[in-house]
């Protein structure tokens, strides 16, 4: 019985690794797609396991989009970021910028975030490829 428990605790704990990585999948964006958002920083949450935008865009400029309804992108997480020289100041709610990302599989408001244009012209990537 002490070595059937034993059998069934490691198999448990071999499936652990497996369970904590299921979370990255990016399978729910369209990666053969891209789609660009220009408008406002509603947010900028810097936060794990991965950093959100959210951004608003100009009125009229996304069909099927209401004029203050945010769109949601996700980023990479705070780690790797800042690994890039991002901070939690990057970018600020009010900011006008220019958002590239893959769109949601599903067509809903929200994406794989891509890049960001600055309204200075300054690009900024966040490194993850694909």
């Amino acid at each position: 019985m002490t070595r059937l428990k034993a059998l069934a605790l490691g198999l448990g704990l071999c499936a652990l690794p497996a369970a904590s990585q299921a979370h990255h999948s990016f399978a729910m964006f369209d990666g053969a797609k891209t789609s660009t958002i220009v408008g406002t920083i509603k947010a900028f949450q810097w936060t794990n396991p991965h950093v959100f935008i959210q951004i608003v865009p100009n009125p009229g400029t996304v069909p099927g989009t209401t004029d203050d309804e945010a769109w949601s992108v996700e980023l990479t997480s705070p780690g790797n970021l800042g690994r890039l020289g991002w901070t939690r100041t990057t970018l600020k709610p009010g900011d006008k910028v220019s958002i590239d990302l893959h769109p949601l599989r599903d067509g809903g408001h929200g994406g794989g975030f891509m890049a960001v244009t600055l309204p200075d012209g300054q690009v900024i990537k966040n490194g993850r490829s694909g």
